[in-house]
């Protein structure tokens, strides 16, 4: 990564803030006075400014909106994750809380912090996660009533879901769960099919629609904030 992008992310300043400080002959890298933004530098570099030592964030918080054909893993020889999206000298250290299908698209949660995500994924806590459905068929009455009681699947019963109806084909739907395909799962058990799927919202943090697919921002403070208080 780029010296002036390492600096940035360590909270050194803005990209503008931090080329003056290198420009003006504060920082060293490996002990030698740098003056050239661009240099490429890794996480195991010795890089100090003013003579301390650069010391870069403990735990990371991320939202991005996930697109389709990215994996849910931190690496992959067949296909680009979702770790590959994330701009940062420490994106080793991040993983995805929870995963989305190849093919399923919306919030996606990045994090190195393990506690925060063992919580936000145990069962025990229920922590409910909002997807878009697009489907085949229109929705009965039917349908929705099995969806919110629990629905049969081979090797276990759902629980009971939450269900908005948009359109006679789209619908919201909360489930606790996180099975794998589970929502596909539900929908083919109805004789139906889903079409699109975006999560677009986990607990009480919902996706910013402003970020565009394999866009993605840090949470802020309040989010981080609520999110924590449902665990």
């Amino acid at each position: 990564m780029r010296l002036d992008k390492y600096l940035a992310h360590a909270n050194f300043g803005s990209r503008k803030e931090v080329r003056e400080l290198i420009k003006s002959g504060r920082v060293t890298v490996g002990g030698k006075t740098v003056k050239d933004r661009k240099l490429k530098v890794k996480v195991e570099d010795e890089v100090r400014v003013d003579g301390f030592t650069v010391v870069l964030e403990e735990y990371m918080y991320f939202m991005l909106n996930k697109p389709q054909n990215v994996i849910s893993a931190t690496e992959s020889f067949e296909h680009e994750t979702v770790i590959d999206l994330i701009d940062h000298p420490q994106y080793r250290e991040l993983f995805p809380v929870g995963r989305l299908d190849i093919d399923t698209t919306g919030l996606l949660i990045i994090t190195n912090d393990g506690k925060l995500s063992h919580q936000l994924l145990s069962p025990k806590k229920e922590v409910f996660k909002t997807y878009y459905c697009k489907l085949k068929h229109d929705v009965s009455k039917s349908d929705i009533t099995f969806l919110e009681t629990g629905i049969p699947l081979k090797d276990f019963t759902t629980k009971p879901a939450k269900v908005e109806v948009i359109e006679e084909d789209e619908v919201l739907l909360s489930i606790s769960e996180g099975k794998f395909h589970q929502v596909k799962r539900m929908f083919k058990y109805l004789n139906n099919e889903v079409l699109e799927l975006k999560r677009v919202k986990f607990g009480n943090l919902v996706l910013d629609e402003t970020l565009e697919a394999g866009e993605y921002r840090r949470l802020t403070e309040d989010e981080l904030t609520d999110l924590k208080k449902i665990i």
